[in-house]
């Protein structure tokens, strides 16, 4: 899947790939995985992460990219749809990228 995510990115056959994914599965995943871990480093929620005035995410490219990263350094083995709910939970609830 990976392959067509990067191919779809990269011609821009679709216009948001974060549209496509699972919203409700990258929810779960979050709060499974994430949020323990964003709340140790910016406290409350852990939600600051998202919302901060310096964010580096300003893309839904970027976005899906931070997650990967999340992913690889964390050990998760998320497979790419995966990767993508997470993305698309985090942009619906916080980042509303375009």
């Amino acid at each position: 899947m990976r392959f067509w995510l990067l191919f779809l990115l990269s011609f821009n056959v679709i216009a948001n790939p974060l549209d496509a994914g699972d919203v409700k599965l990258g929810k779960q995943l979050v709060e499974k995985n994430c949020i323990a871990c964003h709340a140790a480093r910016f406290g409350g929620d852990g939600s600051k992460i998202y919302t901060r005035e310096d964010r580096i995410i300003k893309t839904p490219k970027g976005l899906i990219q931070q997650v990967r990263n999340c992913n690889t350094n964390l050990g998760l083995k998320w497979f790419d749809d995966e990767e993508l709910a997470a993305a698309a939970y985090l942009n619906q609830t916080y980042y509303h990228l375009q």
